[in-house]
């Protein structure tokens, strides 16, 4: 499907020169980065937040790792 997206004239620029950097055309990189961006999968150098599992505790106590040696657990 053809579409025509306005862009800021240094954008495109911008946009035209990183696609001729990768061997790729403007269309190929707009693709991509809209593929990227709905899959959400983070562009190269970008580092998305990890969102670590919470273990829950049965009692509801919490744990207290200050003084927890990881470095043993690892070693």
């Amino acid at each position: 499907m053809r579409t025509t997206i306005d862009m800021p004239d240094a954008l495109f620029r911008k946009t035209k020169a990183v696609a001729a950097l990768r061997g790729s055309s403007m269309k190929e990189l707009i693709i991509h980065a809209v593929e990227r961006e709905l899959t959400g999968v983070a562009p190269p150098g970008k580092r998305r937040r990890i969102k670590l599992p919470i273990i829950q505790s049965p009692s509801g106590r919490k744990v207290d790792l200050t003084n927890f040696d990881f470095d043993e657990l690892l070693g």
